[in-house]
């Protein structure tokens, strides 16, 4: 059964599968960055490369260490079953204005060849928890408008739509269990 973990080189084949089934405006959805630098896909296929970009993002997530202006700390993890990355859910531990608009808390992605599976769901589902922890609940998920994939997903987790803004489905969703 597919589990959220931290990133880890284990995965590091699937992880470039998956990446090559994107296209280029796709690319985004990866998490191959960290504050100070983005790794293009040529050099994660280098496996000391690959190791520095899965440290960095892991790296995100400690708050110890300030991030960029306009930054904020992420919790990435990823959604794999054994070795294969399936996709990755980042928990934003606070918001800007840009996110409290656009952004939200959570955001999550499924390799092409792996959606309409319910992975969504499960990837949300299973962050929620994580998400709480951090300190965050509800959380604030957003979509596209005319995402009627991603609504669901979010709705089926709990989330109640609050607005929109800017072609953007604004959601609260509760991350501890009552």
């Amino acid at each position: 059964m597919p589990i959220l973990v931290e990133p880890t080189t284990a995965v590091r084949r699937s992880f470039l599968e998956a990446w090559a089934e994107l296209d280029d405006s796709e690319q985004r959805w990866m998490g191959a960055r960290g504050f100070f630098q983005e790794w293009s896909r040529e050099q994660a296929e280098d496996p000391v490369e690959f190791a520095r970009m899965v440290d960095a993002i892991k790296a995100q997530a400690d708050e110890s260490v300030p991030p960029p202006a306009d930054i904020v700390h992420e919790t990435m993890l990823w959604f794999v079953d054994g070795i294969d990355w399936i996709g990755r859910v980042a928990i934003r531990h606070d918001l800007t204005p840009a996110l409290l608009e656009l952004g939200g808390h959570i955001g999550y992605f499924v390799r092409p060849s792996a959606r309409r599976r319910g992975y969504a769901t499960q990837m949300l589902t299973q962050s929620l928890p994580i998400a709480a922890r951090l300190g965050i609940d509800p959380a604030l998920l957003t979509c596209d408008e005319d995402n009627e994939v991603s609504r669901r997903v979010i709705l089926a987790a709990g989330g109640e739509l609050e607005d929109e803004r800017h072609g953007k489905l604004r959601f609260w969703v509760p991350t501890r269990t009552s």
